[in-house]
């Protein structure tokens, strides 16, 4: 069930990037300005989502590594308490 819901997310973002790129692309084509200022404005919104890109990247990256050393600690957590109860039973 999780993986089609996360299929379904992905998917209704997916749409919702395309819409909103293809009504900033007509945006652009329509808007009364010279060629010149249309390839900036085009070069703008590619930084731009190459930044949002990057940025979601790097705090998913960030998160699974917190969520490892969570994981790192409660495994030593839990070797110190076997440890401790073994050592108690001898």
């Amino acid at each position: 069930m999780q993986k089609s819901d996360n299929n379904l997310i992905i998917t209704f973002n997916a749409a919702g990037v395309f819409i909103a790129y293809t009504m900033l692309a007509i945006s652009l084509w329509l808007a009364p300005v010279n060629i010149a200022t249309k390839g900036y404005w085009a070069i703008g919104i590619l930084f731009l989502s190459l930044s949002l890109v990057n940025f979601v990247k790097y705090r998913f990256d960030d998160r699974l590594r917190e969520d490892r050393i969570q994981r790192l600690e409660e495994a030593k957590n839990e070797k110190l308490l076997e440890d401790y109860v073994t050592e108690k039973e001898a």
